[in-house]
């Protein structure tokens, strides 16, 4: 069930930030459009509207919706309660892995797991499953699984998929972007974080996997395709977090990959297409040579 609350609470704040732009007085659209640009079924979305409606927000009689005012800032629920169960075990687990440089071939029992992050078992097994068709764990008896190594080829494959998905995902963030809205207010919010991480000392880059993830996900929600949105997190993962990741260049790789995201960022809210190609392409190239250079790798 928190599960469920939590995915309900995030597709409120969801729904509120499509609201926002809405002029009062707008037929919003039928609960199946609605699942659709939710990402959601339709059993949820109606009781997202129910919410709303009980909030004064719209009103709902049959199948007319209307929008009754705009949304306010004390209608959306803390980021806190939106974050999925999964949510809960990425990071620990993630700066677990990396905090203890685990070799390839170490054991992790799901139990012991759940203790040292304070959640359920269950929890911590969805998560698991999920890198399993990967290729990067394998499961074994007894709720144990084992990590496994990176290989060139999985690389290969990755980035080539990294690639096809990014750049059709750029298209949507330009005309996302076109005109105010939630997406380009994160795109000046992430503008203004490059910076900063860009003018500060090189202590400050210890935070730069985040913001890395957060670029690579807004770029890819923009494609509105769930399977390029899951994947972009998968390679945060894979790139950022990853047990053999060679440390060796990290300050000078991740100072160089901000100033290719400003570039990325700064033409894309310029409305300049081409120059935001060019620039994503540089960006691409420069984290597929960096990849190839810097993980000790499994296969020889």
């Amino acid at each position: 069930m928190a599960r469920d609350k939590n995915l309900f609470k995030l597709l409120v704040n969801r729904m509120l930030d499509r609201l926002a732009d809405v002029p009062v007085g707008t037929a919003l659209g039928s609960e199946g459009e609605l699942a659709a640009s939710l990402e959601a079924s339709r059993t949820t979305v109606r009781a997202v509207l129910t919410h709303l409606a009980e909030a004064g927000i719209l009103s709902w009689e049959g199948r007319q919706k209307l929008l009754l005012r705009a949304p306010r800032p004390e209608d959306r629920f803390d980021a806190e309660e939106t974050q999925p169960r999964s949510g809960l075990v990425e990071e620990p687990f993630l700066n677990w892995v990396l905090q203890g440089d685990l070799p390839p071939g170490t054991t992790i029992n799901e139990a012991e797991l759940a203790r040292r992050l304070g959640v359920p078992v269950a929890t911590v097994r969805e998560f698991l499953i999920r890198f399993e068709p990967l290729g990067l764990i394998e499961k074994r008896p007894n709720r144990s699984w084992i990590l496994k190594g990176f290989t060139r080829d999985f690389a290969e494959e990755m980035f080539a998929v990294r690639d096809m998905f990014e750049r059709r995902a750029l298209t949507g963030l330009l005309a996302a972007c076109a005109a105010p809205g939630p997406t380009r207010a994160r795109l000046e919010h992430l503008h203004a974080a490059h910076l900063r991480l860009a003018a500060g000392p090189d202590a400050a880059l210890a935070g730069f996997p985040a913001l890395d993830a957060e670029f690579h996900q807004l770029l890819c929600a923009a494609a509105n395709n769930r399977f390029i949105s899951d994947f972009s997190r998968t390679i945060s993962i894979i790139v950022h977090f990853h047990y053999r990741w060679n440390k060796r260049d990290e300050l000078r790789r991740n100072r160089a990959a901000v100033a290719e995201h400003l570039a990325v960022i700064e033409a894309v809210l310029a409305g300049d297409s081409a120059t935001a190609t060019d620039a994503l392409d540089a960006h691409l190239a420069t984290a597929y040579r960096t990849l190839m250079a810097s993980v000790i790798w499994s296969d020889g």
